[in-house]
C-alpha cells in the first residue's frame, strides 16, 4: 500500500510540473513565434483589418467566391458543429436547401458535381478553406459576374491554392477571404 501511495504522490508531482509549467510555457513561447503572436493572423485592406486568415466569413454575393457553410453563422465566439448526423432528417433539409442554392447559382452543375465541403459545415464552424474542387466549380459564376474571362479568374485560383501541409499532409485548400481579396485587386 505505501508503494502504491508513493507512486501516486511522484506522478502527481511529475504531471504538476509538466502540465502547470512547462506545456504553459512552451505555448507562451511558441505563440511569440507563431503568425500575429498568437493573436490570429489578421488580414488588412488599405491599412483596415478585414478578417483572420483561419476564420471563414460568409460571402454570399455572387461576384465572390463562396465558403464553407457554417452551423454558427461564422461566430468565432461560438465555435461548434451541428452534431446532426447524415440520417437527421432536419439536416438533410438543411443540406438540400444548400444544393438548391449551389444549383440555382451554378445551373452548368450537376448535383454529383458538388463537392461535399459546398454543403456541410466544418466541425468548428469556421473553416476558412474550401477544397480546389470547390473553387473550381465556382469559377464561372465568378468570372460572368465580374465580367472577367474563366481563364482570368482559374488563374488566381491557381495561385492562391495552398499545398499540401509538408507537401503530403491532407488536401490542397484555398482561403477563401484571401482569393476574394486577390478578386478585388484583379479587378481594377
Amino acid at each position: 500500500m505505501k508503494k502504491y501511495l508513493l507512486q501516486s504522490i511522484r506522478l502527481t508531482a511529475v504531471l504538476l510540473v509538466l502540465l502547470c509549467v512547462v506545456y504553459p510555457l512552451i505555448v507562451a513561447f511558441a505563440g511569440g513565434f507563431s503568425k500575429g503572436n498568437g493573436g490570429g493572423e489578421k488580414i488588412t485592406k488599405n491599412g483596415k483589418v478585414v478578417g483572420y486568415a483561419l476564420i471563414g466569413q460568409n460571402f454570399s454575393k455572387p461576384e465572390y467566391f463562396w465558403g464553407r457553410p457554417s452551423a454558427v453563422g461564422y461566430n468565432a465566439a461560438g465555435s461548434g458543429g451541428s452534431n446532426k448526423g447524415p440520417s437527421n432528417e432536419e439536416y438533410l433539409a438543411v443540406v438540400s436547401g444548400r444544393i438548391d442554392t449551389l444549383l440555382k447559382y451554378h445551373p452548368y452543375l450537376k448535383k454529383a458535381d458538388i463537392p461535399a465541403d459546398m454543403v456541410t459545415a466544418s466541425g468548428s464552424g469556421l473553416d476558412p478553406n474550401i477544397s480546389e474542387q470547390a473553387a473550381i466549380i465556382q469559377i464561372k459564376r465568378v468570372a460572368a459576374n465580374r465580367g472577367l474571362t474563366d481563364r482570368a479568374v482559374a488563374e488566381l485560383v491557381v495561385k492562391n491554392t495552398e499545398g499540401p501541409l509538408l507537401g503530403m499532409f491532407g488536401p490542397s485548400v484555398i482561403n477563401v477571404l484571401k482569393l476574394n481579396l486577390a478578386l478585388d485587386e484583379l479587378k481594377k
